[in-house]
């Protein structure tokens, strides 16, 4: 199934995309796709469901997160062998762990927000894994039981906040609306690996980003492991798992986005996002 939520920023619905292209509403199945509404039991009550008995929704209403609710936004850094080339780190021996906070999400065609005071607000394409079931010290064979599905997630940046600011990571990774998810959460049924998945990012229409989640160094039933050793993970958690080469900061010189630019992202079988970047108030 493709889960998604639509409608106005703060009133959201569930629905799903059917065959044709058309988003069908969940409302009557389901309160929301977040938490509870993401268990196995919840998702396979949907997906018995005749699609067909299930109301169009009409027009093209604004998609919203895909997630509801979102627990924790929790990141990898440097998880592409080639992305940690381009920036000339090392392979991290262990996944390198941070936070985004949840008030950055947005949906996947919502305006992104340059910060006051930034210069070097950055882009990343990422696969995103949405947790479906309570997961503790689970083992990497078992891990892909505890995922729900996948969905694209753009982990928006501003390098000088990261950076050159003292202290950790999350600064430059949670200003507001740097955290598009969407447009649909993809159950794993339809993903058959997600460790073969094209990804891509263009801005102003010029391909900045064409990798694949081949190169992860750190796949996603490894990485659903290793952080269920140190906290549980929960329905509706997201792990944005690292993006592939091509980043504004790995060019030489560095490009950096700017008010008025236009990014448009995608994974395999997940969807693209379209987000036009604007200068705070």
């Amino acid at each position: 199934m493709k889960l998604l939520r639509y409608g106005e920023e703060g009133s959201e619905k569930p629905g799903l995309l059917d065959a044709e292209g058309m988003i069908r509403d969940l409302s009557a199945h389901v309160a929301d796709l977040g938490g509870k509404g993401l268990e196995p039991a919840s998702l396979a009550a949907l997906s018995k469901l005749d699609i067909k008995t299930l109301p169009v929704v009409s027009g093209n209403p604004r998609l919203g997160a895909c997630v509801a609710d979102v627990g924790k936004f929790i990141c990898i850094g440097l998880n592409y062998s080639d992305h940690a080339a381009e920036t000339g780190a090392q392979v991290p021996s262990e996944p390198i762990i941070f936070m985004k906070a949840n008030s950055a999400i947005v949906g996947p065609d919502d305006d992104v927000l340059i910060p006051r005071g930034s210069e070097k607000t950055d882009w990343e394409v990422e696969l995103g894994v949405v947790i479906g079931k309570t997961a503790k010290y689970v083992t990497e064979a078992d891990a892909l039981d505890y995922v729900a599905g996948y969905c694209v997630s753009h982990d928006v940046s501003e390098r000088a906040f990261q950076t050159e600011r003292k202290g950790q990571w999350t600064k430059g990774k949670s200003c507001d609306t740097f955290g598009p998810i969407g447009p649909w959460l993809v159950t794993k049924d339809e993903v058959a690996d997600p460790q073969n998945l094209k990804m891509w990012l263009k801005v102003n229409g010029q391909t900045m980003q064409d990798g694949s989640t081949k190169t992860m160094v750190f796949g996603v039933a490894n990485l659903v492991s290793y952080l269920s050793q140190f906290m549980s993970l929960h329905p509706g958690d997201v792990i944005s798992t690292g993006t592939p080469p091509g980043v504004g900061m790995g060019m030489k010189p560095p490009r950096y986005l700017k008010a008025g630019d236009v990014v448009e992202l995608g994974i395999e079988g997940l969807g693209s996002q379209k987000q036009t970047f604007k200068a705070d108030a």
